[in-house]
Parts: structure tokens; C-alpha cells; sequence
């Protein structure tokens, strides 16, 4: 993944299928145009790349001449070929092959031909690296399709995105996949664990508990659970570094999914920060913070009525839940300030039935999906 501007791309064709597409073009050049000598007129900025890369493979004579078009502005087509560069070189009678970086709609081109009829020239052909046959809206033949590609918006190999990216020596498309991450709030008692389970199903959602990470970890025995272990063991809290490399590593194994729900982190405005840099990194974002809002009395009539069959010593002594409730009100209160900055934050009512709390946490995130 890489981010140009303020968009991001994720790796698309490699350098080695690129090379493969190239050597075809130059094959087929080569066997047409044996014992004559022919102008390569190179469509600048971006066919710079493809044409250094297939003149090198041409095995006779040939010279070489550049234009400069341009239609695009960002990821869009303005529809507006503009000639910045225009031909000023003797092309009467001449054998000219067209480069060029990308075919889409064909508008270049189109302008491109008009200018060397003009010129007399004695017969033209077409070799582009990249053809988009789905966008492409005119008659003209493109005579030599180095690689057949849907209508996305790609860069490198010396294509684009506002000036970036040229140099790239693979192609990279636009993701357009947007993910939806949930930072999921509640109470103890609010029901956060079985919302979690609900709607991981029903949004195809990844669940990533810090508590389920942490032990994961260490019982595994991995690099950064034993890092985790050595602090606990002291009795120190483990860097909020250890905790996000833990995360990033959750992330990674589902960097294609359609996102995420994160439960038991951020707990504090830094960790918030660092877990927006770890989205960013990944092209992606928080999409909201979603905080199950109960009445405290509720939630201890709850969590001791829990308590005669859970087993938790911390759910059978009130004392001890009012003060797990202050400590989430805490730790809540910076993140809902943190989160209602960015416009992020949705305080979704916790009591009434399974059914009826999801449903109006469905109706949050149906807006963000």
C-alpha cells in the first residue's frame, strides 16, 4: 500500500508481468517493422517509461520523437486534450508508431491521429503498455495491447496521480474498498461483548479484542507477547508501542477485509492517535467511536444477576462493579471528547432487548457503510 497525495493504492501489477507485456510489444514491432526505419512518437509525460523500455528492445534502425498531451486532472479526464508539446518534426511519408502509456477513452489519441494526417504521413500504428477496452469509446485499432486492464485509475510506470508516482517501477490501482472500523464502548454490563459478536456477523466485521490479542500472545509465546509478559511480571503497564504492534499485526492478517471492530482500545487520547496512524498507514480510518449508553443502576442489577452464574468474583460484589463503572467513565470520557472532535462519536441507548440494541446500532452504522 502506498499513498500519493491524499489518496491511497495498492500494488496491482508486478515489474516482472509489466517486462513480460513488453517483450511482446517489442516482438511484434520487430517482425512488422524488419529493415525499415520508423518514428516512434513517444506521448510525454507518461508513456517516458514504456517507450525507454521497447525502443531498447527494437533491433533496427528507427528514430524517436515526443509530444506532450494531456487530459486528466487528478484521477478524472477532463475530456479536454490539451497540447502542450506539439509536433514540430518532418513527418511526411513517414512510418510512425504511436507510444503510448495508457488507452482509456481514446480522446489522445484521437487528437493525436488528426495532427499527423495533417502532416501526410504515409501509415501509423498504435503500442500502448496499458488498455482499458471498457473505456474505450473510439474506432481507431490499437495495434499493439501490452496489458488488457479494467477502467481503474492506476499509477506507475511512469503514469500519475497529480505528478506522483511516475517513478514507481510496479502499478499500483486506487482502492477503492472502504473499510468500516468501529472503536465499540460500553460499560461493564452494557452487552458490548455480545453486540460485538452480532454485528462482526452481520457487517463481515473483524473482532479484534485487546484482551483476546494479549493473551493470544503470550500464550503463544510470541516476540512481542514475551515483551508484554516482561512488563507485566514487574507490574508495569505494557507501552501503549507493544499494544499497537500487537494490533498492527491483527490488522495485517486482514488487510482485505471490510474492516474492523475494536474492543478494549484506545483507552486513552494517545493510543487513539497511534491507532489513526496504523489505520492511515493501511489506507483506512476509524469510521466511529460507538458507546453503549446505560444507566448505572441498571448495570448493577445487571452484573450481579450475572455474577450467580459467571463465576467472576468482580461481578458479585457491587462495590467492586461501581467502581469498574467510575473507571469506564473515565477512561470514556477523554475518547468521547477525543472522537466528537472529528465528528466520530454515536451514543446508542444499551437497554431493551439483543434485537433492539442492535438494530440501533445498525442504524448508526448503515450510515458509515
Amino acid at each position: 500500500m502506498i499513498k500519493l497525495h491524499n489518496l491511497y493504492f495498492e500494488k496491482y501489477i508486478s515489474k516482472h508481468k509489466i517486462e513480460q507485456a513488453i517483450d511482446l510489444v517489442a516482438q511484434s514491432i520487430n517482425a512488422e517493422y524488419k529493415g525499415k526505419n520508423p518514428i516512434f512518437v513517444v506521448v510525454l509525460n507518461g508513456a517516458f517509461h514504456f517507450a525507454s523500455d521497447l525502443i531498447s528492445r527494437f533491433e533496427g534502425d528507427c528514430e524517436v520523437e515526443f509530444i506532450k498531451m494531456s487530459s486528466y486532472d487528478g484521477t478524472e479526464s477532463t475530456g479536454n486534450v490539451i497540447v502542450d508539446i506539439p509536433l514540430d518534426f518532418e513527418i511526411e511519408d513517414r512510418e510512425i508508431i504511436i507510444v503510448e502509456d495508457i488507452v482509456d477513452s481514446g480522446q489522445t489519441i484521437e487528437k493525436l491521429i488528426g495532427m499527423l494526417a495533417q502532416g501526410g504521413i504515409a501509415n501509423y500504428k498504435i503500442a500502448t503498455l496499458f488498455f482499458k477496452p471498457e473505456a474505450y469509446t473510439k474506432e481507431y485499432k490499437i495495434h499493439y495491447p501490452g496489458l488488457k486492464i479494467p477502467n481503474d485509475f492506476i499509477v506507475g510506470y511512469g503514469l500519475d496521480y497529480n505528478g506522483l508516482g511516475r517513478n514507481l517501477n510496479e502499478v499500483y490501482k486506487l482502492k477503492s474498498t472502504q473499510m468500516t472500523n468501529l472503536v465499540l464502548f460500553g460499560p461493564p454490563g452494557a452487552g458490548k461483548g455480545t453486540q460485538a459478536n452480532v454485528l462482526k456477523e452481520k457487517y463481515n466485521l473483524v473482532h479484534i479484542s485487546t484482551g483476546d490479542v494479549f493473551r493470544y500472545n503470550i500464550k503463544n509465546k510470541t516476540e512481542l507477547g514475551t515483551l508484554a509478559k516482561s512488563y507485566m511480571d514487574k507490574g508495569q503497564l505494557v507501552p501503549d508501542s507493544v499494544t499497537i504492534d500487537m494490533l498492527a499485526a491483527e490488522v495485517e492478517k486482514n488487510a482485505d477485509g471490510k474492516g474492523f471492530i475494536f474492543d478494549g482500545f484506545p483507552r486513552t487520547s494517545a493510543q487513539a492517535k497511534a491507532l489513526d496512524e496504523l489505520l492511515e498507514s493501511k489506507g483506512t480510518a476509524v469510521s466511529a467511536m460507538v458507546a453503549l449508553e446505560v444507566d448505572d443502576e441498571v448495570l448493577v442489577k445487571r452484573l450481579l444477576e450475572r455474577g450467580k452464574t459467571s463465576g467472576r468474583p468482580d461481578d458479585s460484589n457491587e462495590e467492586v462493579i461501581r467502581r469498574r463503572i467510575r473507571v469506564y467513565y473515565e477512561e470514556t470520557a477523554i475518547l468521547k471528547s477525543f472522537y466528537e472532535a472529528k465528528d466520530k462519536y454515536f451514543g446508542v441507548d444499551g437497554v431493551g432487548s439483543i434485537e433492539e440494541i442492535t438494530e440501533r446500532l445498525s442504524v448508526v452504522i448503515d450510515q458509515l457503510v
